[in-house]
């Protein structure tokens, strides 16, 4: 979008929220780089240069503006929407790939050569995969100074950086402060911290707040999700509360909690939905996971969604239009764990949701790792591939074509035959779960709508959406709905949404 000068002018002289993250821009008169959303005068068009990311205004000399703080946008959703190579480096990066792996990780898993990979992310986003996780890198570490007691030197390796004085460098580059600075200009405008006391609920100064406190059995950060709106939660948090796996998951005092699996180590989040913002108190065993549960969560709420493109496409149909007018920004509710959730996709076969709840907690209760929440009730992480593929398949209580599919699944993702990680190539893999046993239509649909974060993944054979479709002038046919569909694309993923919303089911609204 970027390219497009003059409706990237519109946007910035309206003060736009919509287009944060689809593009930044770069104020040649100061030196400085704004969301379009920024408070600030907008500047002459004259100059006024456009970029399509962070990481490019920066590697062009320009520092983060201090009052609308772009760094903190939400993430492009084209990302999330496309399965090409730089979408899929994006999630990757995003995930904290670089940081850990480097850019030899990165191209290794994307199976491309390191050279193609800089290549084709300097064409569209200015930077390469260095500058883009630097720009992420002083992002968390920002958010780290401003919104913890930590000391600078834990944050600048929790932040991802090899050294202190790296940490120093990028921050007054791309801030234009220290990082004491910043800390201290943070303190003036929330008033001074409480670091055991978690103060930032109400802030409404920006869109990432909070404090934090080392609590056992890690470190707990409460923090704001920011998302464009609108957004409505019922499905969203209705679906995970009601398909909740005991021990991983729970709903309590208003907030969805699960753990999380990390690369350093384990987690506990509370999700709780805000009119402006959800509300994260997320615990780390290690604060190098930062970056990556963040990413991790967004990704489960979808909160890097464009609402308004979705809807715009989906109005125009007018069988759905009246669902859209009702609760519009529906958004879809994906994992933080794509093979857990391909495990729990399998398990909930032709079963209600109680009973895969069941089979879930049996597997979660025999061969999860054991964790402690003193804030609540969650006991496990969820079984990894290589733990359910050592199991003796005589102890599952599944019929046994069922369980022949679980083993066979469990096999595949622990030997690395299929990769459903975000850089997963969303046709190929598709393909690889259709030839394993017991997997048709629906339960790869579903993995590629909620795993894999394809949001034209469609359903036509789900009794749900064919009902809905039914009660709403929709052919319910599989053939005919899916030829009505195809007006919708690429945004079927969330016509489903709006469709299973029509059901009296617990999934669609907040538990009480």
């Amino acid at each position: 979008m970027h390219t497009d000068r003059e409706r990237c002018v519109r946007a910035v002289r309206s003060k736009d929220a919509r287009f944060d993250g689809w593009f930044f821009t770069a104020v040649l008169t100061t030196g400085i780089y704004c969301r379009p959303s920024c408070p600030a005068v907008p500047p002459k068009p004259e100059n006024m240069v456009f970029h399509p990311s962070a990481a490019a205004c920066q590697q062009a000399g320009f520092r983060a503006c201090k009052r609308c703080r772009p760094d903190t946008s939400p993430g492009s959703p084209e990302w999330n929407q496309r399965a090409d190579l730089v979408a899929r480096a994006m999630r990757l990066i995003a995930d904290g790939v670089v940081d850990r792996e480097g850019v030899p990780g990165l191209a290794g898993r994307l199976g491309y050569s390191a050279r193609q990979v800089e290549r084709q992310l300097l064409a569209e986003l200015g930077a390469g995969p260095l500058a883009l996780a630097r720009a992420q890198r002083a992002q968390t570490a920002r958010l780290l100074v401003e919104t913890s007691r930590l000391p600078m030197a834990d944050v600048a390796f929790a932040a991802g950086f090899a050294s202190v004085r790296a940490f120093n460098d990028t921050v007054r580059e791309v801030f234009a402060l220290s990082p004491t600075e910043l800390r201290t200009r943070a303190t003036r405008r929330d008033g001074t911290p409480d670091p055991a006391t978690p103060t930032a609920a109400g802030r409404t100064a920006g869109p990432t707040a909070g404090t934090a406190a080392a609590t056992a059995p890690g470190t707990t950060l409460h923090l704001r999700l920011p998302f464009r709106a609108p957004l409505t939660p019922d499905n969203l948090f209705g679906h995970l509360a009601a398909t909740a796996v005991p021990g991983v998951e729970e709903w309590r005092d208003g907030a969805y909690r699960r753990t999380l699996r990390l690369p350093y180590g384990h987690g506990v989040v509370a999700l709780t939905p805000r009119p402006d913002h959800i509300g994260c108190r997320l615990t780390l065993t290690d604060l190098r996971d930062l970056t990556v549960a963040i990413s991790r969560c967004r990704r489960l709420l979808d909160l890097d969604a464009d609402p308004e493109a979705v809807d715009e496409r989906l109005r125009a149909d007018p069988s759905l239009a009246p669902l859209v007018g009702k609760a519009p920004g529906r958004r879809v509710p994906r994992t933080v764990d794509e093979a857990e959730f391909a495990v729990r996709a399998v398990l909930g076969q032709q079963v209600s949701t109680a009973a895969a709840r069941t089979h879930a907690a049996r597997l979660v209760t025999a061969h999860g790792d054991p964790v402690d929440d003193p804030a609540g009730g969650l006991t496990h992480l969820f079984p990894t591939p290589e733990a359910l593929a050592a199991l003796d398949p005589q102890t599952l209580a599944l019929p046994r074509t069922r369980r022949t599919t679980f083993t066979t699944l469990v096999r595949h993702l622990a030997d690395g035959d299929i990769h459903l990680g975000v850089e997963s190539d969303w046709p190929q893999t598709r393909a690889r779960l259709l030839a394993l046993p017991g997997f048709g239509p629906w339960t790869v649909d579903v993995i590629a709508m909620r795993a894999l974060g394809d949001p034209d993944a469609f359903l036509p054979t789900d009794l749900g959406v064919r009902r809905a479709a039914g009660q709403s002038g929709l052919p319910t046919t599989p053939a005919a709905l899916t030829a009505r569909a195809a007006a919708w694309r690429p945004w079927r993923a969330y016509a489903v949404q709006y469709l299973w919303a029509t059901d009296d089911h617990p999934i669609n609204s907040l538990p009480s």
